[in-house]
């Protein structure tokens, strides 16, 4: 997301705007309200006297409420200004309101001109960072006190409607208020902008499916201070650790949200602006992350993909029995099958890691009701892995689009068009094989197992699994290995060659455990060495290959979440130094973006730069960068759940100084860990 934007959320609710308030939509700007995926907002200007706005300051406390301090005219005008604008905004029932406070600093009194101008286009939020032109037609409606703007296609409706408090000449363009304001008084006007999702009689399509009303600002800054005080507590020696994991637990609660289907559970939505949506992957990498905060994202998540979960072949979808949604839209493009994200499935790794969700669960939490209730989904998942999954019998997850029109065609975590490569810059054939998908099947079958031998009441199907898992470890070891180069390839393409890109994909595999313990020292050399670690993070491609790109998403960028899952496999296999160095990398590199990590960063080397250099159109926030910083102490206290019990054994870098976090929730009740190597269990 562009730098200088503010953001006010609630969930998949949100308004993008520049730092004065105003929103002036572009493609290369992609500001506006947002609601269902569709932009209800495009223009949303005020002028006094027919003058912009500037900034004196922005108060962004927490994601529920903004308020600007404005002044009319450039900062040169400031010293003299007779009079200024108070600007309050929030997420409030559903809508978008905003509270306008003119004052007159004068000793006369002095008329003003208020003029909000509005418009919009619709536009899907996935086209916003495009050159849009929709084919329906739009309307105006002028009533008292009223402006509707409408969006007709077919059946298709949506209409932006804005209601003033205070009487206003009311256009086509927007609301124009002319006021008297005594000296030293002011004058205030709320507006409120709804998003309307229209029937055929005119009714919100929500009205019925939303069972429990929006809640109100208030609401959700109470809500807000309950999250805080049920969150464990962290005192850290360094205050970026503290800053960053207090930045992650309101960013979380902000992208916290209730799906139309299960109005009584929450998961994450993926981020802003893209990705304010359910989506399979993204939720469960992040609810893992997040276990040791709030363990019900996890259940949210769950059930709703659960529910979701694929049952018959679509080609258009990328559908198949036992699949895990990859995202789910409600935009004009879905409506009218131009794109296939209703839901669309083309995601490969979303189905392993499911199963991996759901076991870490119950190993948190020790809800057993839940492993059960959702015991079908999990065989209809492992039964993927090896039903459709396996695309050439070998025993590899591969993945090739069914939709070759307007499918994904990379289905991990790297969906850009050339992000799987050679290291001399050839793409390989598909269908694709990448190593992480196979350390996820590995894993899943695994805990797929300890499920069914203790949940299930099946140890004939545990025996099967395991048997699985450990003919896929070695299988792996040997076609995945390049012994020359001491590294995972990062891929098998269609005819069972390597792909010998050296990425951070290598990360996942300590992750999930797939490497044996003779080769984790080489990947863990590989992954802290220079080629990938740029001083701030493990960037997501190595430097000196030929489509290497410091700012390339998937082929140099830094992920914040993919350095998480990397640094918890290093802890895991043992290297503590070496989780350590990352997790100080990232959380330093968190204290340049004020504590809220983007979705990814440059992968400039930081000896080159001396500071994180912003990626241009990165979510923020971004739910799995959201929970990186939650994972990575996770990884620095070394916690382990087992049994009734939670493990311990903290290993810091001194960086950190004193570390302490307090009322860890799980099935042991609250716990507290100390970085000395204390554990306390709280009554």
């Amino acid at each position: 997301m562009r730098a200088g934007l503010v953001r006010v959320l609630d969930g998949n609710i949100f308004v993008l705007s520049e730092g004065n308030g105003d929103i002036e939509a572009t493609a290369g700007n992609p500001v506006g309200f947002f609601d269902f995926d569709t932009r209800f907002l495009s223009r949303w200007r005020l002028t006094l006297n027919g003058e912009r706005l500037s900034a004196l300051s922005v108060a962004e406390r927490d994601h529920v409420t903004l308020r600007f301090f404005l002044v009319p005219g450039e900062p040169t005008h400031y010293v003299d200004a007779k009079s200024s604008v108070i600007r309050e905004r929030a997420i409030t029932g559903g809508a978008f309101e905003e509270r306008l406070t003119v004052l007159n600093h004068d000793h006369r009194p002095v008329e003003f001109t208020v003029r909000l101008s509005a418009a919009n286009d619709f536009a899907p939020i996935y086209t916003v960072h495009e050159e849009h032109t929709p084919p329906g037609r739009r309307y105006h409606r002028v009533e008292e006190r009223r402006l509707r703007i409408g969006y007709r296609r077919d059946r298709f409706q949506r209409e932006t409607v804005i209601d003033s408090s205070e009487p206003a000449q009311v256009d086509e363009g927007g609301l124009t208020y002319t006021v008297r304001v005594a000296a030293k008084q002011s004058w205030t006007v709320t507006l409120r902008v709804r998003a309307l999702v229209l029937r055929p009689d005119g009714r919100d399509v929500r009205e019925q499916l939303e069972r429990r009303p929006r809640r109100s600002a208030a609401e959700r800054r109470r809500d807000l201070a309950d999250w805080l005080d049920r969150a464990p507590t962290l005192s850290c020696d360094w205050s970026a650790m503290t800053t960053a994991w207090q930045r992650s637990l309101v960013d979380l609660a902000a992208l916290r949200f209730s799906p139309l289907t299960l109005p009584d559970d929450v998961m994450p939505a993926a981020g802003l602006p893209w990705t304010a949506t359910i989506t399979g992957r993204d939720s469960l990498i992040t609810a893992f992350q997040a276990l040791p905060v709030a363990p019900e994202l996890a259940a949210g998540a769950l059930r709703m993909l659960g529910i979701d979960q694929g049952s018959v072949l679509d080609d258009f979808r990328d559908e198949e029995p036992g699949k895990i949604l990859r995202e789910f839209r409600y935009g004009e493009l879905v409506a009218f099958e131009e794109r296939p994200e209703s839901p669309y499935y083309g995601s490969a790794d979303a189905t392993p890691l499911y199963v991996i969700l759901l076991d870490e669960y119950e190993r948190w939490t020790g809800d057993a009701e839940l492993v059960r209730e959702f015991e079908d989904e999990a065989r209809a998942a492992l039964a993927w892995i090896d039903a459709y999954g396996d695309l050439l019998g070998d025993g590899y997850v591969r993945y090739r689009r069914r939709n070759d029109r307007t499918g994904v065609a990379n289905q991990g975590w790297k969906d850009s068009p050339e992000a799987i490569c050679h290291a001399d810059g050839r793409l390989p054939g598909p269908p694709l094989a990448t190593c992480e998908l196979q350390g996820y099947a590995y894993d899943a079958k695994l805990r797929g197992a300890r499920l069914a031998r203790e949940f299930w009441g099946d140890p004939d199907y545990a025996a099967r699994l395991e048997q699985q898992a450990a003919a896929l470890r070695d299988r792996f070891d040997r076609d995945f290995w390049i012994a020359d180069r001491g590294f995972y390839a990062l891929a098998l393409d269609g005819d069972g060659r390597q792909v010998d890109g050296l990425a951070s994909n290598m990360g996942h595999l300590l992750f999930s455990g797939i490497v044996p313990a003779e080769r984790a020292a080489r990947v863990a050399e590989q992954l802290t060495g220079d080629r990938l670690f740029t001083g701030w993070g493990v960037r997501s491609f190595g430097a000196g290959q030929a489509r290497y790109n410091p700012l390339g998403l998937h082929l140099g960028a830094v992920w914040p979440f993919d350095n998480a899952l990397i640094a918890w496999g290093l802890r895991r296999y043992g290297f503590a130094e070496e989780a350590g160095r990352i997790a100080e990398g990232v959380i330093e590199a968190a204290a340049y973006f004020d504590g809220r990590l983007p979705g990814a960063f440059a992968g400039y080397p930081r000896d080159l730069t001396d500071f994180p250099v912003p990626y241009p159109t990165a979510d923020s926030p971004q739910a799995m960068a959201t929970g990186a910083p939650l994972l990575l102490l996770r990884a620095l206290l070394g916690l382990e759940p087992a049994g009734e019990h939670l493990l311990m054994a903290p290993r810091v870098p001194a960086r950190f100084g004193r570390l302490e976090l307090l009322d860890v929730p799980g099935r042991w009740g609250r716990i507290d860990v100390i970085s000395s190597g204390l554990a306390r269990a709280r009554g």
